[in-house]
């Protein structure tokens, strides 16, 4: 089971900010598409990724004045990504022995899709969900 498979038939925008919002506009669209991290580009290529955690440690460092510093100042800015022939499991090795919980997918430098660990473990029960299901039905017509 690949990264590709698993976002086979899913859709929909991938949130991202810029180096040079600043952090009040990336929480603004953090808490607004109740999401926990963005994805940060310099044009199509993935340059950071702000998160909670990098919230909550700007606020400890700067205070008040956090919110007026650029993303590019409090992001993330050691990438970790994987492509899409990434297996599910290996992504999900890959995310806890990091102990990071989002993951830019890309092609060649270009952000292809934004996953979560969440993602990864639903996709992974339904399958084995599935699975379950399949070989009841074979023992049951037995």
């Amino acid at each position: 089971m690949t990264i590709q498979a698993m976002l086979q038939g899913r859709d929909g925008a991938i949130f991202n900010c810029t180096t040079d919002h600043n952090v009040a506009d990336a929480v603004a669209i953090l808490a607004d598409k109740r999401i926990g991290a963005l994805p940060v580009l310099d044009g199509e290529k993935v340059v950071g990724i702000f998160s909670e955690r990098d919230v909550l440690h700007c606020l400890e460092k700067f205070g008040t004045e956090a919110m007026t510093k650029s993303v590019a100042e409090v992001m993330t800015a050691d990438v970790i990504s994987v492509d899409l022939q990434k297996s599910v499991i290996g992504a999900l090795s890959l995310m806890t022995k990091r102990r990071i919980r989002h993951l830019p997918v890309v092609e060649g430098d270009q952000l292809v899709a934004f996953i979560s660990i969440g993602d990864l473990v639903k996709y992974r029960i339904d399958k084995i969900e599935s699975e379950a299901a399949a070989m009841r039905d074979y023992i049951q017509s037995a």
